[in-house]
């Protein structure tokens, strides 16, 4: 159910936008969708070329690239790695551990005053879509 929400949003944003929704387009935003968690480009790649093999990768970065700037998908950095999620799961901040690369996930709503502080100060608005912030785990800290 989740699943039609999400295509019948992504296909309705690129419909306004003047885009169609191409079988390979179509592979990668039900690749991200499935996914419970953030994907690699490589695991987009592998997902859509072991459907359509004949796909090749620059095809497959054109339409992430696209599907970002439609608003479906998410393109963040995470542990030095690209990493792509749709555009309808919450906003939220990874944690990670620099020593055991741990990774928490934590609720955006903990930098509300951060965001209002933005605005108050320095008329900024924030959109906090993807928020990663690297320190130390509680059992890593103090250890060399």
């Amino acid at each position: 159910m989740q699943l039609v929400a999400f295509d019948m949003s992504c296909i309705s944003i690129l419909k306004e936008k003047g885009l169609r929704l191409t079988p390979q387009r179509r592979i990668i935003v039900d690749a991200i969708h499935d996914s419970s968690h953030e994907l690699t480009a490589e695991t987009i790649i592998s997902a859509v070329q072991e459907k359509l093999p004949e796909v090749n990768k620059s095809t497959i970065y054109r339409n992430l690239d696209l599907l970002e700037k439609a608003g479906c998908v998410f393109k963040s950095e995470v542990d030095n790695h690209t990493v792509y999620h749709h555009a309808e799961i919450h906003h939220h901040c990874h944690l990670i551990c620099k020593k055991c690369r741990t990774i928490i996930e934590c609720d955006e709503k903990l930098f509300e005053n951060l965001k209002d502080s933005l605005v108050k100060t320095h008329d900024f608005h924030p959109h906090f879509h993807h928020i990663v912030i690297e320190g130390y785990c509680g059992k890593c800290m103090g250890k060399d």
